[in-house]
């Protein structure tokens, strides 16, 4: 009987995890503390549930670096993609699941894997002995993060994340909204048509800043300090910015034809995405938001199409926790002052579903090759999980280390066209190569 591999936290880092190792001939115990103990962002009790978008960002593994990450981790017989893919919804470009489908489909995989079990619970203490994989992700219980803190010695670990708001399709008016996905992408019609659109003039664009600045937020705690992570903004945020910035950002209006008025252009859009498998749900496409439960109702009723909307939820916001990983992590993602101890997912300091699941993968894979006497090296650093582990174990600066998602910016530079025009075949040279390092690398 090999020795057995302990993972704290069932999310897609923990879950992940726990499969990949599993299949590797290594008995795991996945640890998870809900239903026992709740989060204020979790409803259910099952392992790998999406509690922010329910969108795996670009499935293209040609031209995007999320796309790449998709393709490496099916490469690798990945259960979160895997299981993404068999309840996708369409997203245009993008994948995109039922939540609550992907979610009971993950945990009857982990539950019914003859080499993994579950024990529910709370762990507060770093373990002392065994074999470990941590991977709690934003929402890591605070006695937990305080004997990591203890054992590291970080001085804060903290920022936050904000909820967007899901709203019913019924309760949309489409005699103003309209189904389009930009630029029309996507193969099929329905790919094509996956996005509602509510579009502003000018002057309504201006009234709802104006509104949007002057709502009620969110208080902080004492002690606690506004980090946000720059790709999960609060709308809120985004628009003390400066009054443009929500229009060339989630806001842009561009790529899109107003189906009601096609001769008359929007000066910007709202988008909502599709967020179950019978379309009843759709989701504020990059309206996190710290706005009180009051506020939000109000101030997004302004948005044209929105006026008798019913919210099945507003939005919130949370605290995320991860490591100064530069310093703390060596490149097998051990702690380096306990090595019996392994960081995964988003406490890793990488940002995303699908980043997260992507270090749980390496990181199950790692331990259980080193508890079958082996050594696993990380993928090279020309590859998407490569060049995200590579970032997290050193190749960031340690002083201002934030998350990170994937992008073509972690890669080692490739000698391919420039400029904007050659931007499309400099991207595909960096995907086909990567896709042959990691083939090399699974090898």
């Amino acid at each position: 009987m090999h020795k057995t591999l302990h993972i704290i936290g069932g999310g897609m880092a923990g879950s992940e995890a726990a499969w990949q190792a599993a299949q590797m001939g290594v008995p795991v115990v996945l640890h998870e503390m809900r239903p026992q103990v709740g989060t204020f962002a979790h409803r259910t009790g099952n392992l790998a549930e999406m509690v922010c978008s329910n969108s795996f960002r670009s499935d293209d593994d040609e031209r995007n670096a999320v796309g790449l990450l998709h393709w490496e981790m099916s490469a690798a017989n990945g259960l979160i993609m895997e299981m993404a893919r068999r309840h996708r919804l369409p997203a245009g470009g993008a994948l995109a699941v039922d939540r609550d489908l992907f979610a009971a489909a993950v945990t009857a995989q982990l539950l019914s894997h003859p080499l993994i079990s579950v024990e529910y619970g709370e762990i507060t203490d770093l373990p002392q002995d065994g074999h470990w994989i941590i991977a709690t992700g934003p929402l890591t219980s605070g006695a937990l993060a305080e004997s990591i803190r203890a054992e590291t010695g970080a001085d804060s670990l903290a920022f936050f994340d904000a909820i967007a708001p899901i709203v019913y399709a019924e309760s949309v008016d489409m005699s103003v909204a309209w189904m389009q996905s930009r630029y029309d992408k996507g193969e099929t019609l329905e790919e094509q048509t996956a996005y509602m659109n509510c579009p502003m003039t000018r002057d309504q664009y201006e009234a709802f800043i104006d509104a949007l600045l002057a709502a009620e937020k969110t208080e902080f705690h004492e002690g606690e300090t506004a980090g946000y992570f720059d790709g999960c903004l609060p709308i809120e945020v985004m628009a003390e910015r400066g009054r443009e910035t929500l229009r060339f950002g989630p806001m842009k209006p561009v790529g899109l034809t107003n189906a009601h008025k096609p001769d008359e252009k929007a000066y910007a859009v709202v988008q909502l995405r599709r967020d179950n498998k019978l379309g009843t749900l759709y989701n504020m496409v990059g309206f996190q938001t710290k706005m009180k439960y009051g506020a939000q109702t109000a101030v997004f009723k302004m948005i044209p199409g929105l006026k008798n909307a019913s919210f099945a939820r507003l939005g919130g916001i949370h605290r995320n926790t991860f490591l100064n990983s530069p310093t703390l992590l060596d490149d097998q993602m051990r702690l380096k002052s306990r090595p019996n101890i392994r960081f995964a997912g988003q406490v890793t300091g990488v940002e995303g579903y699908v980043e997260s699941a992507a270090m749980g993968l390496l990181a199950g894979r790692m331990a259980a090759a080193e508890l079958l006497g082996q050594t696993l090296p990380p993928p090279p650093p020309e590859t998407a999980m490569g060049a995200l582990i590579t970032h997290i174990t050193g190749g960031a600066e340690a002083k201002t280390f934030q998350p990170m998602n994937v992008n073509f910016g972690l890669f080692p530079p490739i000698d391919a066209k420039g400029g904007r025009r050659g931007r499309k075949d400099r991207y595909k040279a960096y995907t086909d190569r990567a896709k042959a390092a990691f083939t090399a690398w699974l090898s």
